[in-house]
């Protein structure tokens, strides 16, 4: 196994699980804002699942996300 490679592989995968998480929350939250469902001041739960089959790797992660 490369180092190397195996660290900059993951961190490629961490970054665009990120930045498409962060758009695909800043996106829905406008929606909702736009649609009356949300006031802005809001704290909501949120959840993310990391698997990989594989390796028999199932984690979640579990926090919180705050408007105001």
């Amino acid at each position: 196994m490369d180092q190397e490679t195996f660290n900059l592989s993951i961190r490629k995968f961490l970054k665009m699980v990120g930045v498409n998480s962060q758009r695909e929350i800043e996106q829905a939250v406008q929606r909702s804002l736009q649609a009356g469902k949300l006031k802005g001041t809001e704290t909501f739960p949120a959840k993310v699942t990391l698997e990989i089959p594989l390796l028999g790797v199932r984690v979640p992660f579990d926090g919180d996300i705050k408007l105001q």
